[in-house]
């Protein structure tokens, strides 16, 4: 196949910037191929990790690889609170997307990521910055999403009952 051409580590800092740049552009596909190469110039660069999971979610669908991907993003963040943070973005955006989908029990599914979602919003609130209540604004867009779209858990007793 190709041979990946390798970036220099004097180049990051401007790689990022175009990262950036190709996400709010819409251009996500683009800001994970240039954080790709900067995780191979510096496997440990935290804001390429974090830029190229927004990018993979802002790809989401309702099938599951590229959930699993951002996932495992997660546990090379050094941070905790932005391995929750993360990690609640990650449960809000497939569950907006489950949402936005004609599937059967959207409705239920999206509930659910949308509160794993808040909980961890709830951790990473009890871990965040002086000053940063992003978790917070995160955590209330969840549960205006879940009031706007009278979201709710599944019936247990529902579910029995088609079970027999």
């Amino acid at each position: 196949m190709f041979q990946l051409k390798k970036i220099s580590r004097d180049s990051i800092p401007e790689a990022l910037e175009k990262a950036e740049r190709y996400r709010l552009l819409n251009e996500p596909v683009l800001a994970e191929s240039i954080c790709l190469d900067i995780l191979e110039a510096d496997p440990q660069n935290s804001k390429a990790i974090i830029i190229i999971l927004l990018a993979i979610t802002d790809q989401f669908s309702s099938s599951s690889p590229e959930v699993n991907r951002a996932k495992q993003l997660l546990s090379r963040l050094p941070d905790e609170y932005d391995r929750h943070y993360y990690g609640g973005i990650i449960c809000e955006r497939q569950g907006k997307s489950i949402l936005s989908k004609d599937i059967p029990d959207s409705h239920f599914i999206a509930y659910e990521w949308l509160r794993d979602a808040m909980e961890l919003y709830e951790k990473a609130e009890s871990k965040r910055p002086t000053a940063n209540d992003d978790a917070i604004l995160r955590w209330n867009t969840c549960a205006r999403l879940i009031m706007r779209h009278h979201l709710q858990p599944r019936d247990e007793k529902h579910i029995e009952s088609q079970l027999e």
